[in-house]
């Protein structure tokens, strides 16, 4: 395990359950919950980024030590950045230490910028820098037409500090373990433990409510999920939807979608049955369990369904 100690004695972050009562704190139409322990959750909305998309759709988080701030995710302008920093600073005068990415797709990363001045740390997956550059251009693009004004100033900030393995931080009276995963949701995911609350941060490994989604390997998701079942967590915060204490039943709902994906397009495959009408069929007993199926199910069958034919 890889070991970042830092002193910072100079300075005096599912059918399920949220995690216990949460205190909504709210200004600018920016609401985070208290959900106990020194940890804040801003929810984004269950919306696709082809249907209006704002920016605002994802989990984004930050935890307390007694030296400072880590955050969890940025959201996907410095608009939501700058609203996630003004809500820190309502919590707390502390530092903001760490910013840490739990991987690259934009909804969860161009909040980086607004932290710049705060001379954190960022903290990603070992393969993160090289991926966001190779999504630049693309990125910026699909930013600019879909947030408009909202997209300037929302660059791509690279990690500072790299997880290849293991990674752990100390915040003061609370350490973060960060874990980087092989290919699951993309190629970039990490996870963070925080040791004070045993509260897991999955980032997009775990959806909730809303339809899960990837780009990476569909086996390897199944597999890590899998090993976060032995986490010792309390509850869990998912890159979208509710805070859970009941999140082996929430990792459980996302493996059977993703087994039922996984059967339907092997069996389409079997059967000669082309991509597109394999997008009206896999997972269909899934339909109605999910925010955003429609739209996130056959996109799924799109990365998945070319893969699997060279088993």
């Amino acid at each position: 395990m890889r070991i970042l100690m830092i002193s910072l004695s100079i300075l005096a972050l599912i059918g399920c359950v949220h995690a216990q009562a949460v205190t909504p704190i709210a200004q600018d139409n920016f609401a985070i919950e208290d959900v106990g322990d020194g940890i804040y959750v801003h929810h984004g909305i269950h919306q696709d980024i082809d249907e209006g998309y704002h920016g605002d759709i994802c989990n984004v988080s930050f935890i307390v030590g007694s030296l400072g701030v880590a955050v969890i995710d940025t959201g996907g302008s410095i608009k939501v950045g700058n609203q996630l920093r003004a809500a820190i600073k309502r919590v707390t005068n502390k530092p903001i230490l760490y910013i840490i990415n739990t991987h690259v797709h934009p909804d969860h990363i161009y909040g980086n910028a607004a932290f710049l001045a705060d001379k954190a740390e960022f903290i990603g997956h070992e393969k993160l820098a090289i991926a966001m550059e190779l999504r630049r251009e693309q990125y910026a693009k699909i930013n600019a037409k879909l947030l408009g004004e909202n997209a300037k100033g929302s660059e791509l900030i690279k990690p500072t500090i790299a997880v290849k393995t293991t990674l752990e931080v100390d915040l003061g009276a609370r350490k973060l373990t960060i874990t980087a995963h092989p290919a699951a949701h993309t190629n970039t995911d990490v996870s963070a433990m925080d040791s004070k609350s045993n509260t897991l941060f999955t980032g997009d490994l775990l959806f909730i409510e809303r339809a899960p989604v990837l780009e990476g390997d569909i086996k390897g998701l199944i597999a890590e999920l899998e090993k976060l079942k032995n986490s010792a967590a309390k509850q869990v915060v998912p890159g979208h939807g509710p805070v859970t204490k009941n999140w082996k039943r929430a990792i459980e709902n996302e493996q059977r979608y993703l087994n039922a994906m996984l059967n339907d397009i092997r069996v389409s495959i079997k059967k000669g049955e082309s991509m597109e009408s394999t997008m009206n069929t896999a997972a269909a007993s899934e339909k109605n369990k999910w925010a955003l199926f429609e739209i996130a199910n056959r996109r799924n069958v799109n990365v998945i369904y070319p893969a699997l034919e060279w088993e």
